[in-house]
């Protein structure tokens, strides 16, 4: 199980050092493990701290927060009320950051790179600048786009590519996580709250359908990517042929 200090924990759900602090105050947040004078953080903190961050955005209370918890705390297994704060909370994807300086990001992609193009980059998601550095959350798509860059691809097309895909694909995604949502609570919560003895089983299904949804983004992609790249070689092959007996009618006329 992965370990955290509270800076980064507190950067990891999104939020301050202090906001942690608070949580832990008021009974929301289970204390660190004390190694010395340092907290170290797990897992089960940061899935808590995600899940706290998603209900005081919609307005909820501490209060009221506090009263959810203690309701599945009291009627269930407190296993199971982590293991379902984990399955919501917890990223998608086990891929680890990276860390890349300004110089680093010129060497990957030349001089191509330019303050306009990184502010865009750190819009996208991209890059989150970090002191003196970068934060890279996701260190295979940035290497994806250095090897379109490569290949001869301008750095504007390629973030022009991001920004449609991560647009395209935030729409499915937003369509497939209402569809299991409103699965879940049909099932599992039709009188409004998701009984405590029903957490397990709720968390079995959220983590079942993370790589679901994956396999089925691959291979629809891969469908997609080879039906088009066919019509659209298909299409410049048409017009080379049209182009050859438009040539050789010349010749002959």
């Amino acid at each position: 199980m992965a370990e955290y200090r509270i800076d980064e924990l507190a950067r990891l759900a999104n939020t301050t050092v202090r906001n942690v602090r608070v949580y832990q105050d008021r009974g929301l947040l289970s204390p660190p493990r004390r190694e010395g004078r340092v907290g170290i953080y797990t897992e089960v903190h940061l899935a808590r701290l995600r899940l706290i961050g998603q209900l005081l955005k919609r307005g909820y209370t501490f209060a009221n927060i506090a009263e959810l918890v203690s309701v599945w705390e009291r009627g269930g297994n407190l296993s199971e009320v982590l293991g379902f704060e984990s399955a919501v909370g917890d990223p998608w994807s086990d891929e680890i950051p990276g860390y890349m300086t300004l110089e680093e990001l010129t060497d990957l992609f030349g001089d191509q790179v330019t303050p306009e193009r990184v502010a865009r980059a750190v819009e996208l998601g991209l890059l989150e600048p970090e002191g003196k550095r970068y934060r890279v959350p996701s260190p295979r798509l940035l290497h994806a786009g250095a090897e379109l860059v490569e290949i001869g691809m301008s750095l504007d097309a390629v973030l022009d590519l991001a920004q449609e895909l991560r647009d395209r694909i935030d729409a499915a995604a937003e369509a497939l996580n209402r569809q299991v949502s409103e699965h879940i609570i049909a099932t599992y919560a039709p009188e409004g709250i998701i009984h405590s003895e029903d957490l397990g089983k709720v968390a079995d299904v959220i983590r079942r359908v993370r790589p679901l949804a994956q396999i089925a983004v691959d291979a629809i992609l891969a469908q997609a990517m080879s039906r088009h790249m066919h019509e659209t070689l298909g299409d410049h092959f048409a017009q080379i042929i049209d182009h050859l007996k438009e040539r050789a009618e010349h010749r002959s006329a």
